[in-house]
Parts: C-alpha cells; structure tokens; sequence
C-alpha cells in the first residue's frame, strides 16, 4: 500500500473535480455531431454516415443527430466539404425509453435522495465488444474515483440499486440479463451504455444479437456514444440518482410540448 502512496504523490496522480467543476483536461471525450442548419451539405452530410445517426430535420436544410446511433466515426467532419459542428463535452445521459410518459427533468424516474449517495451497481455485459466495457472499469480508477461519489460496484443483484449493461444484447445473454433484472430488489433503474446497448450499433439488430437493452428491458436512463467517456458515464450515474439534468438523446433538443404554447 505504502509503494502506491509514494508512486501517486510522484506522479501526482489526482482526481477529477467533476461534477463540482468542469474537467478541462484534454482527451477526457471525444466528443459528439451537433445538428442544425447546414444548407446545401444536408444530402451529403446523411449519406457520409454509416448507421444513419444523422437524418434530415424537419426545417429545410437542417439536420438531425440520432445520439444513439452515432459512432464516432468522424466521417461527417473529415471526410466531409462541409463539416459538422462538434460538441466536446460528455454529459450525455439522456432518460429512457421507460420515461417517455414522465415529465423532463422530474424525479419519477430518479432512485431519490435515500440513495443519492449509496448506490451499488452490476455491470452485465450483454455482447459488448469490450470497448464500452472498458470506459466502465476506468470509473474505478484514482482519476475518476467513482467512490467519491457513492457509487460502488457490487457482484451481486441482490445488492444490486442500478443495473449497467454494456452490448447489444446478443441471444445468449438475453435469459441472463433478465434474470439478474428480476433478482435485483425494487426500487432499481437500468442504465443503457454506449451506442450497441441502445440502437444494437454497428452489429445489430441480426440473428442473433438485439437492437438494444430496450427490447428486453425498460431503460432508464440512455448514455450515448462508442464507446462513451467514462465521465459521460459518470454523468449517466447521476442523473439515475437526480444529482444532475439528463441531456437530449437527439441534436437539435426536441422542443418540448409547453414551450409550444407560449
């Protein structure tokens, strides 16, 4: 214990002072697409992407970013005469599918403050190619320390709050994930990772693998990208305990229903 003391005060190895500040270290996401207006470039924007994340909007000469499709190809910026606008943060998370009936920003699909501060997560890796996976063990390490933040990784459902799943959930591992849903106490959220376990990405839907957690069950909250940064999964974790605002799952944000009426 005392080597890795004197290794971190050498190399001064310190933790991120998200969410209480913005992290400015370079590197930490790679960002995502943002939509809007791009004039005569829509048509050759939608067709440089490979899994129609971008579509056209509903406004002429706009376009529309599918997040749970996007795959950080950078296609649309590289490869492209006009590139697209490009968000470099990470705080994705977006509700599920499960909450479309809840109102934006409200707590009916948050753990509430009991658990703010106590969480235990299972991770199940539903097919993921390891890429997602991954960006979810990095939460563990000193720079993210996710246990600052009260969460902590259980191996087991039945102390299990949030359920984290990674892939698209191949055939093999449908059986399985349901039953450590159905083993895990109530109240419990299901957090979708990365863009296999919320569109079935690149792969999906086939024979043999699905086209995302939702399909077998409902999703609380949706963390976008492929594979995300760990802070996005950070960011995903908090907005499952109402410690932070859910983004929008699209670019441009929907606009909301009352915001019509005004």
């Amino acid at each position: 214990m005392s080597q890795w003391v004197c290794r971190g005060i050498k190399t001064r190895i310190k933790t991120t002072h998200y969410p209480a500040q913005a992290e400015t270290a370079p590197g930490v996401s790679p960002g995502l697409p943002l939509g809007g207006a791009y004039a005569a470039a829509v048509a050759s924007l939608v067709n440089l992407c490979p899994t129609k994340a971008i579509s056209p909007g509903l406004v002429k000469d706009s376009l529309i970013v599918d997040y749970r499709r996007c795959i950080h190809c950078f296609r649309c910026v590289r490869g492209a005469t006009t590139p697209m606008r490009w968000d470099q943060g990470w705080q994705w998370a977006a509700d599920g599918q499960k909450c479309d009936s809840v109102a934006p920003g409200s707590e009916g699909n948050r753990l509430g403050r009991v658990f703010a501060h106590s969480v235990h997560i299972i991770v199940v890796d539903a097919g993921d190619c390891g890429a997602c996976l991954n960006e979810v063990k990095q939460l563990n390490n000193p720079y993210y320390n996710m246990h600052r933040l009260g969460f902590f990784l259980t191996p087991t459902p039945r102390h299990a709050d949030i359920l984290l799943v990674v892939g698209p959930v191949t055939e093999h591992m449908r059986l399985p994930l349901l039953k450590t849903y159905e083993a895990m106490p109530t109240p419990k959220r299901v957090i979708a990772v990365g863009a296999c376990a919320l569109s079935g990405g690149v792969f999906g839907p086939s024979f043999v693998s699905g086209a995302g957690v939702a399909q077998t069950l409902p999703v609380d909250v949706q963390v976008p990208g492929h594979p995300p940064p760990p802070l996005a999964i950070l960011h995903g974790l908090l907005v499952a305990v109402g410690r932070q605002t859910p983004a929008s799952i699209t670019s441009p944000a929907p606009i909301l229903p009352e915001a019509t009426t005004r």
